[in-house]
């Protein structure tokens, strides 16, 4: 069976596109979070270890700290991750950590995430991302990383505009390299907080660029927060290299590490009365169902290049 039989189906969901020109985007994959619990068959597998993500992080991710239920205020089904204090193997923290790694993986299009995050106050360290799906065989940096929403940022504490301190990176290069590898990140501090409600996070990918947006669902003529053109040369470092494939989702909730500045665990602050939940709504893939696009679904059957016809 050929991607198009897919799109077809699933385009039954229910669309809400936002932003500019919705119209050339179609519903391709979705999670609303709307049962009891998390989808492990065909979407989502849990992260289980204490590597500390090579950012010297501080928590062990647990199964125990996700589950899919409701967001106290709005009553919204949801992703729930929480972050805790207490002791798990050699780990002061525990938290989770999951991807669609082998379930979901796909290149070019607009993905887009609801997220309310924690008060990251000192030490929390939110993120929805995408890694290559190479990444098994490439290892990080050469399997490639896109982060769409990382908030915690030690610029955010020192300026006390946490809440509103956000940014998109991108990174890649043939080896780490003492730290000496290719990448560009782009920080902003938003207008309003990001850590009181829902906000939508959005990436635009195509063969030309990597473009990122905030609420477009409430501001379509918001510009990109974010934006790298990734045309050019494949050759080892650079980013046309590293762009042109596909990519598998990632959701996290961080304890500390190196992007928070904050490697003792007697300064993480955010965890003072226990425990803090990373809210995500939902999750959309959306494609145009154009030349050079792909949507990579193996537990589906389902692999290949979604403009072909049957």
């Amino acid at each position: 069976m050929l991607v198009v039989s897919a799109l077809t189906a699933q385009n039954t969901f229910k669309q809400e596109p936002t932003g500019k020109r919705v119209e050339e985007y179609k519903l391709v994959w979705q999670d609303n979070f709307d049962g009891t619990k998390l989808d492990e068959t065909h979407h989502w597998t849990i992260v289980l270890n204490g590597k500390g993500g090579g950012n010297r992080e501080m928590q062990y991710y647990k199964r125990g700290n996700i589950e899919v239920g409701k967001e106290p205020v709005s009553g919204e089904n949801c992703l729930i991750i929480t972050a805790k204090k207490e002791k798990y193997y050699s780990k002061k923290f525990t938290s989770g950590r999951l991807t669609t790694q082998n379930k979901l993986s796909f290149k070019y299009g607009k993905i887009e995430a609801r997220i309310k995050p924690p008060r990251t106050a000192n030490g929390l360290w939110p993120a929805f991302w995408l890694l290559g799906n190479d990444y098994p065989k490439a290892l990080w940096p050469k399997c490639g990383e896109i982060d769409i929403m990382e908030m915690g940022n030690h610029v955010g504490i020192v300026e006390s505009s946490q809440d509103r301190y956000f940014n998109g990176a991108c990174h890649w290069g043939e080896q780490f390299n003492h730290g000496k590898y290719p990448n560009y990140a782009k920080a902003s501090t938003g207008p309003y907080s990001l850590q009181d409600s829902f906000h939508l996070y959005t990436l635009i990918w195509d063969e030309n660029a990597i473009k990122m947006y905030l609420d477009l669902d409430k501001f379509p003529d918001n510009p990109p927060y974010f934006e790298m053109p990734i045309q050019g040369k494949k050759l080892p470092n650079e980013v046309a290299n590293y762009f042109q494939k596909p990519y598998f989702i990632v959701f996290n909730l961080a304890v500390g590490g190196n992007f928070t500045g904050i490697i003792d665990k007697k300064q993480i602050t955010a965890l003072k009365d226990g425990e803090a939940k990373m809210y995500v709504d939902y999750v959309k893939l959306y494609q145009k169902g154009v030349s050079g696009e792909e949507l990579l679904l193996p537990t589906s059957g389902i692999k290949g290049d979604s403009s072909k016809k049957e």
